[in-house]
C-alpha cells in the first residue's frame, strides 16, 4: 500500500485542456498502480477540454470515468451530444469514444477522473 496525501501532489496542465489544473493522484510513478490511473481536476468557469479520444487518437483505447466532487461540468460527445453532470454525477466514456469538456458556470468545478492503462 501506498498512500497519496494531497499537499504531495504536483499540478500539472494536460495537453488540450484550458483554464484547468489537474492533479495527478495514483498511476504507475506515483503508487505503483498500474491497470489505470487517477486524477483530480479544477475547470476555471469556461476552463475545459477539447475533442480527444476518437478513434485512431492517441488515448482513444481506454476507458475513462469522470465523477463531479463539486461544481458542474458539461461532457460534449462526437455526436454534440452534451451531458451536463453535477455533483455527485459521474460519465462513464468507453474507447473510441470522442469527448470535450467545458465549465459553463461561474463557479470552479472539481472533477475525479480516473482511466484505464491497459
Amino acid at each position: 500500500m501506498k498512500q497519496i496525501n494531497l499537499t504531495d501532489v504536483n499540478p500539472y496542465n494536460p495537453p488540450a485542456h484550458h483554464g484547468m489544473v489537474a492533479l495527478k493522484l495514483q498511476g504507475t510513478e506515483e503508487s505503483g498502480v498500474t491497470k489505470f490511473w487517477q486524477g483530480l481536476s479544477h475547470f476555471l468557469p469556461n476552463g475545459g477540454a477539447e475533442m480527444q479520444y476518437e478513434e485512431g487518437t492517441f488515448g482513444a483505447e481506454f476507458e475513462k470515468t469522470y465523477f463531479v466532487v463539486s461544481g458542474e461540468i458539461t461532457v460534449i460527445d462526437a455526436n454534440a451530444q452534451e451531458y451536463t453532470l453535477t455533483a455527485g454525477d459521474s460519465i462513464a466514456i468507453l474507447p473510441n469514444e470522442g469527448r470535450k469538456v467545458v465549465n459553463k458556470t461561474n463557479q470552479t468545478s472539481t472533477v475525479l477522473v480516473t482511466v484505464s492503462t491497459s
